[in-house]
């Protein structure tokens, strides 16, 4: 058993036996059974059949190549073939073929490749034994020409034919030997067929009758091999060009000569990408093609066309149909339906694979080859309207040409690149199996063994090389997909679309003539921000070039363009040398133009921007746009404040720092649900937005509070708390609201008083403390006796007052109390205080009634705003909020005693639970809901185009337009008008109430 053991360990199946066979003297007498390899010679050729892809298969077909040229070379002589069936017969042309392989080292290397990974090609060897020599070694030792040059001997099919397997050969042998890359073989098999195309025509043309002139006709490459990028086994897509109506009839004949002669010689020749497809003429003249793109063709034949080139024929009719088509190619991406056209061309062909098949494709599949060409090809489509160095159409150059323009990240180009090569190889090793065509990894063991082999697949500790194969095509291809969608569905894409190139060039002149269309006020000083933000050659100039004509039309929706131009600038240039932020604006799916948006419509969240240009990143994802949970923001606050325990300055910074990333994905969040395609997938509305302003400042305090605890301390056993007043304890806060507090606390003894107050002073000292955020004020004057009175009191001194000298309004004033933050057993005790208060047993009398109806109207008269328009004052204007919140309190006073269900901080939950136990009439309350939330809408807006707070609704004027805008837009007019209808209705029904 020593013979087979032996063999068995160069990689030969069966044990070694069959490969002993084979090697032994009766076959190629390299192998000596009891002494190993006949020479050193021998042991090398062995050990170069042993790497081969299939060492077996490299075997058998060497076997049967030697026989081949034995058995020719006695036919030659004269001599009949003896032996058994398996023996070679020794002869000249045997030894010079095994001596030319141990002495041609580059021979050895190319034969071998090509027995062991191409079962097809090895047939031809065999059938063909002498040319085995075309892979030889040059004289001046180099390898034979593998560029797919045709050595054509004579124009007839036959020669044609064994040039182009010669051809196709030595191109092959090149690729597996590892003598080039993957795009010089591509280029080699299209220059192939770009010459068995063009002898194909001359031998069609040869052929035409007698008398008969020669037509002018193009042979159109367009696919694979349009784009220099031609596998081993593929239809060779054409179209046929005819010069005029006198060239169609010999054009015609000539064309579907040559689709026979290279079926016969080489490849199908596919016209179906030709207008209408097979059912259209095979030939059209240039007129009826010009006619026929200008008016029918769709998105994908535009998209076809990308790839389009002279390959055969008259090449200046070519050129001439090419460069009357391209205008047509570069503006399709400007049709309405064009970028959803491609989306949907790629979904069918997914769907069209078969489902067995799908996870084993790697053209058509997902994350495969035709992933990266869509996504390819749709770039160049949008922009490569204005930029000529994206119209390339082989899929490599055109992707490393987007990511030199900055259309592509450059490590998404990369993983691209790699992700296409792999997959290439791994068609081409398919293909080459057995010159078949197939994208399909086989399903069988030994069959991907083999294709790991084939791609130079080793065994690795741990890891077989099958395993290893199998990690490297998951990770390609999902890295592919995830690209793919990335670039393919970007809406960006969409935006640039529909922008007309004209527009896009950006040259001054045209920069210019935009923005006076667009509305720009100053178009000098504009030019200047375009001219800063895109001048020069770099890869930041080159990306704002492409976001720029597009957010330009942006900014022009807004009242004041010039504005969000400005603020566009000033962010781009505080975080335009950071990595980050342009790929964010271009690969960040709606980024960009939700950055327009909040850019050109609001100051106050522009002013949070500059000041955290990190929350930018916010706009890339939905989830982000949400508000966060009460317990996480306590949470994260604090955790903030601890991180400098030792220093209480840095310590609230860190908390403002929190607040103000916030505020600035409410205040986003808030812009952009009204803003259609833009709007998060869960948009809010006014009311999820007051509750979770009031989570932010409840843990702005809380963590507020903890640093002034670590600060002034207290004595041992002090209890403090905040409680909630106002729209903080209704759970309705707006953007300028204040915090009304309380402040309450129990202590031991008498020192405890004193340490309240200092704690109470330093929060308020931290908060108040200049800082660029919004402010957060901290108003204590709903505290018994005011400003008057002491800032903080303990719970007993709270007790004593509420029982003694507390009056309507202040019980008024309890019903928004809540607990915040501090000792929460504290807080929950004083809000069972202040239930005493007000829910008052009985409710209220007459005279508390007229009581709080006079303050209402004191309130009205002596605290509106001089010169304030009191029909359009949101906060106590006629029907706002105000006027809503006196109303549903008065009920509250008058009926929460015996209808718990009214026991509750909140307006509007207050308003509906008195509607339910029929305190409220129905229609009064849908018209106090209207009014309020309304009110609520406009007071926030207001601040966010203005930034800074405003209780006033302007008459006309860009805040007023802004304020529509943001609100779901129309005309500003018709907006007052129906503010004016809505808060009417709302002042009459809380007059109704208040006056029951």
């Amino acid at each position: 058993m020593t013979r087979p053991t032996r063999l068995a360990r160069y990689g030969f199946a069966d044990n070694g036996a069959k490969a002993a066979d084979l090697l032994g003297e009766n076959g190629l007498r390299l192998w000596d059974a009891g002494h190993g390899p006949v020479s050193a010679d021998a042991a090398e050729l062995i050990h170069a059949l042993s790497r081969a892809a299939d060492p077996n298969l490299a075997l058998r077909q060497f076997h049967r190549l030697v026989d081949s040229v034995s058995r020719a070379a006695e036919r030659a002589g004269g001599a009949r073939p003896t032996g058994p069936a398996g023996d070679i017969v020794a002869n000249a042309a045997t030894v010079e073929l095994t001596e030319e392989l141990f002495r041609d080292h580059g021979l050895r290397r190319r034969l071998v490749a090509v027995l062991g990974a191409s079962s097809t090609l090895g047939d031809h060897l065999v059938a063909n034994e002498q040319e085995w020599r075309t892979l030889a070694t040059t004289k001046s030792g180099l390898p034979p020409d593998p560029e797919g040059h045709l050595e054509l001997d004579a124009p007839t099919v036959p020669a044609l034919r064994r040039a182009y397997r010669i051809s196709l050969l030595r191109i092959a042998a090149a690729d597996l030997t590892g003598g080039r890359g993957l795009e010089p073989t591509m280029a080699a098999l299209s220059l192939l067929a770009d010459e068995t195309l063009a002898a194909a025509y001359a031998i069609a043309v040869a052929g035409l009758p007698a008398g008969t002139p020669e037509p002018r006709l193009a042979v159109v490459a367009m696919g694979k091999c349009g784009g220099n990028e031609l596998n081993y086994i593929s239809d060779v897509d054409v179209i046929f060009v005819a010069a005029g109506d006198e060239d169609l009839q010999a054009g015609t004949t000539v064309a579907v000569r040559l689709m026979e002669i290279c079926g016969q010689v080489a490849w199908p020749v596919d016209a179906a990408l030709r207008p209408e497809g097979s059912r259209g003429p095979l030939v059209r003249t240039l007129a009826s093609h010009q006619a026929y793109y200008r008016r029918w063709a769709r998105t994908w034949e535009f998209q076809a066309l990308l790839k389009a080139r002279p390959a055969a024929g008259d090449q200046a009719l070519a050129d001439e149909w090419l460069a009357d088509l391209a205008p047509l190619v570069w503006h399709a991406a400007e049709r309405p339906e064009a970028v959803a056209d491609v989306r949907d061309m790629r979904r069918r062909i997914i769907e069209n694979v078969p489902a067995k098949e799908l996870d084993r494709e790697i053209k058509r599949g997902p994350g495969g080859l035709r992933d990266i060409e869509f996504a390819v090809q749709l770039l160049q489509l949008v922009h490569g309207r204005v930029d000529e160095t994206l119209r390339l159409p082989g899929t490599l150059p055109a992707l490393r040409a987007l990511v030199a323009g900055g259309y592509v990240g450059r490590q998404d180009g990369e993983t691209l690149l790699r992700g296409y090569r792999f997959l290439r190889a791994v068609e081409h090793r398919l293909q080459l199996q057995n010159l078949r065509r197939t994208h399909t990894v086989p399903d069988d063991p030994a069959g991907v063994r083999w294709l790991a082999a084939a791609l130079g697949y080793t065994a690795l500790p741990g890891r077989d090389a099958v395993e290893a194969f199998r990690s490297d095509w998951v990770g390609h291809a999902a890295n592919v997909r995830r690209l793919h969608v990335k670039l393919l569905y970007q809406p960006l894409l969409e935006a640039v679309a529909r922008v007309p190139a004209e527009a896009l060039r950006m040259t001054p002149a045209s920069a210019r003539k935009r923005l006076e269309i667009l509305g720009f006020a100053d178009p000098v000083a504009a030019l200047r921000h375009l001219e800063a933000l895109t001048g020069g050659v770099t890869r930041t100039s080159a990306i704002q070039r492409t976001l720029l004509p597009m957010l330009l039309q942006d900014f022009a929706d807004a009242p004041e363009p010039d504005r969000g131009l400005l603020n566009y600038r000033h962010v781009s240039d505080k975080l335009g040398s950071t990595p980050w932020y342009l790929r964010l604006l271009r690969d960040g799916g709606p980024v960009a133009r939700r950055l327009a948006r909040v850019l050109s419509l609001s100051r106050y969240a522009t002013d949070l921007l500059t000041r955290d240009p990190e929350a930018l990143r916010l706009l890339a994802d939905d989830a982000e746009l949400q508000p966060r949970p009460r317990a996480k923001l306590l949470d994260g606050f604090v955790a903030a404040a601890v991180r400098h325990a030792d220093d209480p300055v840095k310590a609230i910074a860190a908390v403002r720092a929190q607040r103000r990333r916030e505020l600035f994905r409410l205040a986003c969040a808030d812009i952009l649900s009204h803003g259609g395609d833009l709007a998060p997938a869960q948009p809010i509305d006014v009311h999820v937005l007051g509750a979770a302003l009031s989570d932010v400042t409840d843990a702005t305090l809380n963590a507020a509070l903890h640093i002034a605890r670590q600060v002034k301390p207290g004595p041992p056993g002090l209890r403090f708390a905040i409680i909630g007043m106002g729209r903080l304890g209704g759970y309705e806060m707006s953007y300028p609201s204040d915090a009304d507090v309380l402040f309450v606390y129990a202590g031991p003894d008498e020192q405890s008083g004193p340490a309240a107050h200092a704690i109470a002073e330093e929060l308020r000292r931290l908060l108040n403390a200049p800082a660029p955020d919004p402010a957060l004020g901290i108003d204590a004057d709903l505290r018994p006796e005011g400003r008057q009175g002491p800032l903080v009191r303990s719970l007993q001194a709270y007790q004593q007052y509420y029982d003694r000298w507390s009056k309507v309004w202040e019980a008024q004033a309890l019903l928004r109390a809540r607990y915040v933050c501090g000792d929460e057993s504290l807080g929950r005790e004083f809000e069972k205080l202040a239930d005493t208060k007000r829910y008052p047993t009985g409710g209220l009398s007459r005279e508390q009634v007229i009581e709080i109806r006079r303050i209402k109207a004191r309130v009205e008269t002596e605290r509106m705003p001089r010169g304030a328009d009191p029909n359009t004052h949101t906060k106590l204007g006629r029907g706002g909020l105000a006027d809503v919140e006196w109303a549903v309190q008065l009920q509250q006073l008058r009926y929460a005693h015996e209808h718990p269900e009214l026991r509750m901080t909140s307006t509007l939950e207050a308003l509906a639970a008195q509607r339910e136990a029929g305190l409220v009439d129905p229609a009064d309350a849908e018209e106090m809901t209207a009014g309020w939330t309304l009110a609520a809408q406009v007071r926030n807006a207001l601040t966010l185009v203005r930034g800074r707070p405003t209780d006033q609704l302007p008459q006309h004027g860009v805040e007023l337009a802004g304020t529509v805008l943001l609100l779901g837009g129309g005309d500003p007019g018709e907006f007052v008008d129906r503010y004016l209808r809505i808060t009417r209705r709302s002042r009459a029904a809380m007059q109704r109430v208040m006056e029951a």
